[in-house]
């Protein structure tokens, strides 16, 4: 068994310029997550979920400290290799699900391995298996202008997930969802987190999401605390 960790941070800081002084947003944070983990990081708005979710998918670079992905220190890489990085190694799923209007949601959900250079061929097949997962199987062909809130975000799990990437990275999935659709989704991931072994980390105001993870965090004044 891999016993490397997926993640670990060191003492990872993020400031921004303000008005008048800079904004410190994560202050020291350390922390340490398995492969094939799921976790939640809970906190008010404006607490730095965000933030941290975003120097976890190299999005963002942290203000001091270290952040290392399958032991690779994130900060000594080049453009080009974290940009490998987030399309092969990291799903993201965003409040907002981000679908193209002018695509069907089969096409959607393929764009990753387009990107990454698979044959068409082959990436559209991917995504037949990943809508499939989350149980599409009769919406790929359709615009995704004519699918429900519940089923783009699903759409956009599949996506996420389309390359079998080592994290899978959602900043509020559940967010702009009604409380049932919300709770499907919740099942969803964890079942896919389970299926396919892959590391969820998960920031929601959901305390009902939360609880599904199997640890869970809360960030207060830029500080990262375990729960439970």
């Amino acid at each position: 068994m891999n016993k490397e960790p997926l993640y670990r941070l060191n003492k990872v800081g993020k400031e921004f310029a303000g008005p008048g002084e800079r904004l410190r947003v994560l202050d020291g944070v350390d922390l340490t997550v398995a492969p094939g983990e799921s976790i939640a990081i809970l906190g008010a708005s404006g607490s730095g979920k965000t933030t941290l979710l975003h120097l976890l998918g190299t999005l963002d670079a942290p203000s001091s400290g270290e952040i290392f992905f399958s032991g690779e220190n994130l900060e000594a890489l080049d453009a080009r290799r974290r940009a490998v990085l987030r399309n092969r190694d990291m799903g993201f799923v965003f409040q907002f699900h981000h679908l193209l209007p002018e695509f069907t949601t089969l096409e959607n959900v393929a764009m990753p391995g387009i990107i990454a250079g698979k044959p068409r061929a082959e990436a559209l097949e991917l995504a037949r298996e990943a809508l499939v997962m989350v149980g599409m199987r009769q919406r790929m062909d359709h615009a995704v202008t004519t699918l429900s809130g519940g089923e783009r975000q699903r759409a956009a799990i599949a996506r996420a997930i389309l390359l079998r990437p080592k994290a899978l990275l959602a900043d509020e999935p559940t967010g702009n969802l009604d409380e049932k659709t919300g709770r499907m989704v919740g099942e969803l991931l964890v079942s896919l987190n389970r299926d396919l072994g892959m590391t969820f980390v998960v920031v929601t105001h959901n305390i009902e999401l939360a609880g599904v993870m199997g640890r869970r965090f809360e960030l207060r004044s830029g500080v990262l605390y375990a729960q439970g």
